[in-house]
């Protein structure tokens, strides 16, 4: 069995990976028009998706041939999956919603999984803060640490410390609304809201721009594990809602996530 060593070589790969993705989902990002389907679930899915995920695949392939991969767009049987002990977890095009609306708040995401938890991450975000083609990057790994990277600027080191905010900032999903999160927030106490679409809500905990992500919703395996990865690697945590335990991978047949609570390095799990 292949083990792969975590260390920045790896990180380099896969942002690269994660960069090539993203470029064959500008070209249709670009497009005057393009088609949107409905998957089984009702969730829209679009060339874009089916792009990245080719270009991810293949890259993976060649590059760690005979480890598997689990992809929004390629699903594997619980039967052959359950004996995994390492894996690659994939959103070839995390925020589908947000990139049929345009409004650049989507990502590629890359994660390693071992032994149920995510121990390295790449989050690609090609049209970062909307401004298409600035491309920001968030890599991180277990025991390495985690960094942003943007073109023409050195890595930033991510350890969410450098802002402080007398009330608390809490990002939650742009499309996705829950009552459970109504309910959670109504007993916060004082603070403010950001809605922003898919996996960037992790990264800005990361970075410090925000302070605490509650889902009290669905969410897939693949929503969360790249940028569980880069977050927990910067000093943050995401734990279950009720267990207050580490959100883990591959621990049963149904790929969607329990309730959980990421909060960026510092915060406290209440």
């Amino acid at each position: 069995m292949t083990i792969i060593t975590i260390g920045p070589d790896l990180l380099d790969n896969l942002a690269d990976m994660a960069r090539r993705a993203g470029d064959a989902i500008l070209a249709i990002y670009g497009r005057e028009q393009f088609d949107v389907a409905l998957k089984s679930d009702d969730s829209p899915v679009t060339a874009a998706d089916l792009a990245s995920h080719a270009v991810i695949v293949s890259a993976l392939a060649e590059r760690y041939p005979g480890v598997p991969v689990l992809s929004e767009e390629a699903e594997v049987p619980w039967t052959v999956r359950q004996g995994w002990q390492e894996y690659w977890l994939v959103d070839p095009l995390d925020g589908t919603k947000e990139f049929i609306k345009r409004n650049g708040e989507f990502t590629v995401n890359i994660a390693l999984i071992r032994q149920g938890q995510a121990v390295a991450g790449v989050v690609y975000a090609p049209c970062f803060e909307g401004a298409e083609g600035q491309g920001a990057c968030y890599i991180g790994a277990k025991g390495l640490g985690a960094w942003l990277r943007v073109p023409g600027e050195p890595a930033r080191p991510l350890t969410g410390a450098e802002h402080v905010r007398q009330v608390p900032l809490v990002v939650g999903s742009r499309s996705h609304g829950s009552p459970g999160l109504d309910a959670y927030l109504a007993g916060l106490g004082e603070h403010e809201v950001l809605s922003v679409g898919s996996s960037l809500k992790f990264c800005m905990l990361a970075e410090g721009r925000a302070d605490l992500y509650p889902r009290l919703g669905p969410t897939s395996e693949w929503d969360t594990a790249a940028a569980q990865a880069v977050l927990e690697a910067a000093g943050g945590k995401v734990l279950e809602y009720e267990s207050r335990q580490p959100l883990r991978y591959n621990q049963k047949e149904s790929l969607l996530n329990p309730w959980f609570l990421a909060l960026a390095p510092g915060q406290g799990t209440e």
